[in-house]
């Protein structure tokens, strides 16, 4: 239960009788601004643009302060949700942004990747009369932005120092929430990133016309002044290994070493260059700077790219394409647009920048040219059938209807499974056939004692926030563990 910003608060009160239901519920959501479709193709500039301080404070009076905020229960790291908006609605924005901490790590990226529409927004009371929510991610990443340019941001209280040393193998949501909750109640915390920076999928599966990597730096800044101590270029069960941890002192390990392995269709030329998996692409776009100024990263810059996917991935690696110089971009998919999992946000600002959706449509073989590279990819037209167990309706090829389009390259985006090396490394962990951990539902334990799991290890593929959560859960129940050892 968090304890700042109490709705009995007397402020609260009197904030709810400055204006009657009736006058909130008439005032329309706002609208964020964003960059021109014809310019942030041509930049990586960050295409939304945040609301100002009139737009967040006109939003935020929108909020009915709900005796029941069901806002509060569609959120997996449980932040207070009425009682940061009530604050920015008073035009109190630091204790906006020192409410959000008390939950969260990493608000300002919170409010710009999480699918809040599918989440807090989702239980607003708005939706029942109708109306749009309450934008609840706008006002997130107003409050923890106007935070951080501020330069004066508040650090979380923190418990007294406990002596008890946990590790944390990654550096991407999971661990970062993870670190954090250990770090405020006291516990020494270390985390160990195999890649050269910090950050994890923030950095090198998210552009930065998404997720500017200055917004990421900020929060990672903020963990290290809480005492959380990073250390890239090592690779737990390489670098170190699981029994090196423990030599070295450390009570727990917490593992959310992701979902970095790529999928593949297993089709006729998948070989073919020019066939990449989004995550070779993403990587060496975002976190090793190819295609700018002063990097010698290659990477294959195509005129005619295919995408295949439909998530949030794929819209990332379509949109990075066009500002990559592509003049043909296409999105292929299987299913239809009313299936895609990808938030409608990017959908649609894939669209706004150029992007052709070729959907009801799955690569069946890529051809290549004398020089082996991809020149064509033959699609198979498909249809919809019965829903599978997802509930989304499954996709039938309709028999003999196949075309070929010509590409030259094709960036593939149906999916990763987890990184092998910690289960391959460690001996008695328990693993599924997805090759994910197994965890306690509640406690997120593996089969290992003190050894935690969480993110895309055991998910096999998820959300930011979803992450987050776990890592939150995961440091509650080891923090009551150790302690309870420890005593």
């Amino acid at each position: 239960m968090t304890t700042i910003s109490p709705r009995d608060a007397a402020w609260r009160e009197e904030l709810r009788k400055a204006h009657s239901p009736k006058e909130r519920t008439a005032i329309p959501r706002a609208k964020m601004t964003e960059l021109s479709p014809a310019y942030r193709v041509t930049c990586n500039e960050e295409v939304n643009q945040g609301l100002s301080r009139e737009q967040a404070v006109v939003e935020a009076t929108r909020c009915l302060d709900c005796p029941d905020p069901q806002c509060v229960t569609g959120c997996p790291v449980g932040i207070n949700i009425p009682g940061f908006i009530k604050n920015i609605e008073r035009g109190n924005f630091s204790e906006a942004a020192i409410v959000l901490k008390e939950t969260s790590a990493l608000p300002a990226v919170c409010g710009r990747v999480c699918p809040q529409e599918r989440q807090c927004e989702s239980k607003c009371i708005y939706n029942k009369m109708h109306r749009e929510p309450v934008a609840i991610g706008y006002l997130e990443r107003f409050a923890a932005d106007t935070e951080r340019l501020s330069g004066d941001a508040a650090l979380p209280p923190r418990m007294a120092e406990n002596g008890i040393k946990v590790a944390v193998v990654g550096s991407g949501p999971a661990s970062l929430s993870f670190a954090g909750d250990m770090a405020k109640r006291g516990f020494e915390v270390h985390v160990f990133e195999a890649l050269h920076e910090i950050g994890g999928v923030l950095k090198y599966g998210i552009p930065e016309f998404r997720l500017p990597n200055e917004v990421v730096d900020v929060e990672i800044r903020a963990l290290e002044k809480m005492g959380v101590k990073f250390l890239t270029d090592c690779v737990v069960g390489k670098t170190l290994s699981y029994d090196d941890l423990l030599e070295q002192g450390f009570k727990g390990v917490f593992v959310a070493s992701g979902a970095g392995l790529p999928r593949f269709m297993g089709i006729p030329g998948e070989n073919c260059i020019g066939v990449m998996s989004s995550n070779e692409y993403l990587t060496r776009v975002n976190l090793m700077g190819a295609g700018r100024e002063g990097w010698a990263t290659p990477v294959i810059k195509g005129k005619h790219v295919a995408v295949v996917g439909g998530g949030n991935t794929a819209m990332d690696s379509c949109r990075t394409a066009r500002r990559m110089g592509a003049e043909k971009v296409y999105i292929v998919y299987r299913r239809s647009e009313a299936e895609m999992p990808a938030r409608v946000e990017e959908v649609r600002h894939a669209k706004e920048e150029g992007v052709t959706f070729l959907t009801l449509h799955n690569p069946v073989e890529y051809l290549a040219d004398e020089n082996g590279r991809v020149r064509a990819m033959r699609l198979q037209r498909m249809e919809l059938g019965e829903p599978d167990a997802s509930g989304r309706r499954s996709p039938v090829p309709v028999e003999g209807d196949v075309v070929e389009m010509p590409v030259d390259e094709v960036i593939v985006s149906v999916g990763v499974s987890p990184n092998p090396l910690i289960p391959n490394s460690i001996s008695g962990l328990e693993v599924t056939r997805r090759g994910t951990l197994v965890v306690d539902d509640d406690t997120l334990c593996t089969s290992l004692p003190m050894l935690y799991a969480g993110g895309d290890i055991v998910r096999g593929g998820a959300t930011v926030i979803l992450a987050m959560g776990d890592g939150r859960r995961a440091a509650s129940a080891m923090a009551e563990a150790l302690l309870a050892q420890n005593n």
